[in-house]
């Protein structure tokens, strides 16, 4: 059997490649398409490339590497969100190279039972019966400890008696061992009363849902009260139990089990492709998740393209959700169905859920597809900056410009030039400014953009589809007055300036110069700030340059007939000008020769 070669299989490498690094699930399938294996991990391309990156030796895991033709997976917020997910994925699809999880249960949720004084207990049993669910928890002992709160909290019961109001008159019960160590009030003889059990009861729920803001506040003025009233130990003992809620700072883990059949859908737009994530929710767990890719045809809206998703997307998977979780409204009607826009709550997270899923695939779709041709991704990059400022054409080819002196010494100039949005360093060109003097940025500017064009305009080499200045309105002008005035060239201007830490900042264009507004992080921005860094670098380094040279002259350079060859052999040998003066013509023929050495002498004397 032989191993999956990621360098062999372009079609994986590329999935995997470009697997995000976040928790999640992912599932191996077969080519049938059906799903072989479900994993979880904490770092989703570290794990799932870790199958490919190693010879594995003799057993099933080498079995199931050759196995697999494609991967899916679904990014989520916590390790623990994909431990529950891919317990639902496992039992979903029973895959043939899994382990199904310890004796095959459910995660443990938390139950407030439908009866006349509720019981609250963990299970990992889902009852439709009314009773209100909480969870699951994937972390078991999280559950435990909210347990062990609202045992000390509140005095509800623990028995399993049918504690009916006929059965409580007909005095069928007497009173445990809770009673006697006073963990229980004994509601089952009627020594506490159903408002005062259910007054509890409501507040176990507000705790279970994760609202202990409100249930603090009213624990708080409710021992403010009894403390005016002189009623002290009951005062402290709701200090207790408020005290005990602040120390408690945790949440329902994911979902409630109320929320049960419930579609999500959430859409993201390119130019040309459309991606829509589904998910399904069962019992408070997600049991489908998947992002469809389409292909625009005309220009249709989002609201458009959402409703048709849907309604396939429901057909496909058969689904008879009767409410749906939607980013926006839309103006479609199912039968039986409710569309909900959350703002908040758990709901809104089953919406966030959906979106990171779907931007994240849209995201590695658009790697992967510019790994496999990298051309993509240049003509993005110039078709966004020809959108951004309104361009007849894509900037096929762009030149930035940059000054570069120390008080006016040694000025020199740089231009750098971009050709498909990638560095065309052969094309690059330095200038040493002739015919300014001082430190004049605008005039240096103009002296260098008139030799650059006036020489393109002579020689009839490409002209730049945009010019970019190192600097802001006043960079631009000068340019400007060259380009359009002077050499009467139709050439797009742009500037981009820099904040006081010297870092990119903002692109402007047009006369008289507008912003452009530019989101940071973004492939087009990190491309103008490249332009900015190359041309800055370039200028920096041709000056440095020149100025080293200039610091390390000698009377030697001026002498005709006396290279650079000749020169650093005497200056080793003799350490300085001052030595090779007080040499004799005899010893300076030993090294270069009695033609060099009387061309020497002569010279050196002169000067």
């Amino acid at each position: 059997m032989v191993e999956q070669d990621l360098h062999t299989n372009d079609y994986l490498r590329g999935i995997v490649m470009n697997l995000p690094e976040t928790p999640g699930c992912y599932q191996y399938l077969d080519n049938t398409g059906t799903v072989i294996y479900v994993g979880k991990a904490k770092n989703l391309k570290r794990r799932v490339y870790s199958y490919f990156s190693k010879e594995h030796g003799p057993g099933k895991t080498r079995v199931l590497v050759s196995k697999i033709a494609d991967i899916r997976y679904v990014v989520v917020k916590t390790e623990e969100d994909a431990l529950l997910l891919e317990n639902n994925l496992i039992k979903k699809y029973r895959p043939r190279y899994n382990v199904l999880l310890k004796d095959d249960k459910t995660y443990p949720s938390i139950c407030v039972s439908n009866e006349y004084f509720p019981r609250v207990f963990s299970t990992r049993r889902i009852v439709r019966n009314g009773s209100t669910y909480y969870g699951p928890y994937s972390h078991v002992p999280t559950m435990y400890g909210l347990l062990d709160l609202i045992k000390r909290l509140y005095k509800v019961r623990r028995c399993n008696l049918a504690l009916t109001p006929e059965n409580i008159r007909n005095g069928k019960f007497k009173v445990c061992l809770e009673y006697h160590i006073k963990n229980c009030k004994a509601p089952c003889i009627g020594q506490q009363s159903h408002d005062e059990y259910m007054k509890s009861i409501g507040e176990i729920k507000q705790i279970l849902s994760g609202n202990t803001h409100e249930l603090t506040r009213q624990m708080m003025e409710e021992m403010q009260r009894l403390a005016t009233e002189m009623r002290f130990e009951e005062a402290q003992a709701i200090k207790e139990k408020y005290l005990l809620l602040e120390n408690y700072q945790a949440k329902s883990e994911v979902v409630s089990s109320v929320l049960h059949n419930i579609d999500v859908f959430s859409i993201e737009t390119d130019e040309n492709d459309v991606f829509i994530n589904y998910l399904h929710i069962t019992n408070g767990c997600i049991n489908q998740a998947f992002t469809f890719e389409y292909k625009k045809r005309m220009e249709e809206t989002q609201e458009e393209l959402l409703q048709l998703g849907i309604v396939e997307m429901r057909e496909r998977y058969k689904s008879h959700s009767r409410e749906i979780i939607v980013p926006f409204e839309l103006d479609l009607e199912l039968a039986n169905v409710t569309f909900t826009i959350p703002q908040r709550g758990e709901k809104k997270k089953l919406l966030d859920l959906s979106l990171l899923n779907v931007k994240q695939y849209r995201a590695d779709r658009l790697k992967q597809a510019e790994k496999l041709n990298p051309e993509q991704k240049s003509v993005r990059l110039m078709k966004e900056i020809q959108t951004a400022l309104g361009m007849e054409k894509m900037p096929y080819q762009i030149e930035c410009f940059d000054n570069s002196n120390i008080s006016g010494s040694d000025a020199v100039a740089a231009c750098v030039i971009f050709k498909k949005a990638k560095p065309s360093k052969q094309d690059y060109r330095k200038y040493n400014i002739k015919t300014v003097e001082g430190p004049d940025d605008y005039a240096s500017m103009q002296e260098v953009v008139r030799r650059r064009y006036s020489r393109a305009v002579e020689e009839g080499t490409p002209l730049p589809d945009l010019i970019i200045t190192d600097g802001g309105k006043g960079q631009m002008e000068v340019v400007r007055q060259i380009v359009e005035d002077e050499l009467h060239l139709s050439i797009p201007i742009a500037g981009l300036a820099k904040d006081d830490r010297h870092r990119t900042r903002e692109l402007l264009f047009g006369f008289p110069p507008q912003t452009i507004g530019l989101k940071q992080n973004t492939p087009l921005f990190h491309l103008l700030e490249q332009i900015q860094d190359e041309v800055h670098r370039f200028a920096i380094t041709f000056h440095r340059d020149k100025r080293s040279k200039r610091q390390t002259a000698s009377a030697l350079d001026t002498i005709k007939g006396i290279g650079e060859k000749t020169k650093s052999i005497l200056l080793r040998h003799f350490k300085s000008v001052k030595r090779i003066r007080e040499a004799s013509e005899e010893e300076l023929s030993t090294i270069v020769g009695p033609a060099k050495a009387k061309v020497l002498l002569e010279a050196l004397k002169e000067s």
